[in-house]
């Protein structure tokens, strides 16, 4: 599968934009900046950025407890994102969903679901409603390694695989359902071989490296264009922070971390922009300091927003009719 000059380096700045928010947002949260708590995604901007170059507007994702590469990747403008984290009434779920739950549908992000797994028969029925339309649309549903071990994981492809929907199902495999290995729940080493039980297409793919992310998903998307049916599609990744902000990740030795670290998906991707002469480091270095700039922007315009009022909180509880 082509992947352009011009494409690539989109990735690029996305992968490095969702990168740059997160470690924002680290500090942020230490700050008591940021209320609640935050499940953080860094190390595997590969995933979702590799995976969303494919989607427009109208095709749709469904998310996890981690949703910010998710969300930024599908398009969620950073401004939406950051008043979000701030609590505030501009944030894209007007402050009523925080870390764990964003999203705007106008973009084809389903605000997130945290419970582990229960975006999946979400996308079901997202895959449904595209195929009862004859729509040429495309649901991407995210969900992590542990996800996999839940039973509408497996309700869910089998119903998706007998209806033939367009849903590509992502497993971001971390290695950990929280600090659990994947290893002491699931005797397969690759979970994509899960597939075979309910006749569904299958593919593992390089999580770290966002051109492998691109062509895998790159098949798997064209397969439910086509009407070709659904594909549970792995991704091979790791996350280089804890499960949440108080996880000091001591069930991970130093080892482990130090071979996965040394694979970070950005270094990866910028490695190969040079070694193909696609752009020089002044270039890149330009691009993070804009980056940068964007981030601190946004930080600024979070906090010059108002907050919710009181009565906001009784808003979206009871069905209102149509406008």
């Amino acid at each position: 599968m082509t992947l352009s000059k011009e494409r690539l380096l989109q990735m690029y700045e996305k992968m490095m934009l969702n990168r740059k928010y997160e470690e924002r947002i680290y500090y942020l949260f230490l700050e008591g900046a940021v209320p609640g708590t935050v499940h953080q995604s860094t190390g595997q901007e590969a995933c979702c950025v590799g995976v969303c170059a494919h989607l427009s507007d109208d095709d749709y994702i469904t998310s996890t407890h981690r949703p910010a590469g998710h969300s930024l990747a599908k398009g969620v403008p950073l401004n939406d994102m950051m008043a979000e984290m701030f609590a505030k009434s501009a944030g894209c779920c007007k402050g009523y969903g925080g870390a764990m739950h964003t999203g705007d549908i106008s973009r084809g992000a389903i605000p997130a679901i945290a419970i582990v797994g229960g975006g999946i028969p979400v996308a079901v029925g997202v895959g449904l409603s595209m195929k009862l339309r004859k729509t040429a649309n495309v649901c991407a549903c995210f969900f992590g390694d542990g996800a996999t071990n839940e039973g509408a994981f497996h309700e869910s492809l089998n119903a998706a695989a007998i209806w033939n929907l367009p849903v590509v199902f992502v497993i971001e495999n971390n290695l950990y359902g929280a600090s659990t290995p994947i290893s002491m729940t699931c005797k397969l080493e690759n979970l994509a071989d899960r597939a075979a039980a309910y006749g569904m297409a299958s593919e593992t793919a390089d999580g770290q490296d966002v051109i492998a992310v691109y062509e895998a998903a790159g098949r798997a998307v064209e397969r439910a264009r086509r009407s070709l049916g659904p594909t549970l599609l792995e991704l091979k990744t790791y996350r280089r922070c804890g499960h949440s902000r108080n996880d000091a990740c001591g069930y991970r030795s130093k080892e482990e971390e130090k071979e996965w670290y040394e694979r970070d998906p950005i270094v990866i991707a910028r490695d190969h922009i040079i070694k193909n002469k696609l752009a020089d480091e002044a270039y890149l270095d330009d691009l993070e300091a804009r980056v940068d700039a964007d981030i601190e922007g946004a930080v600024e315009y979070a906090k010059a927003q108002p907050s919710p009022a009181p009565a906001d909180a009784l808003k979206h509880v009871f069905y209102e009719g149509r406008n």
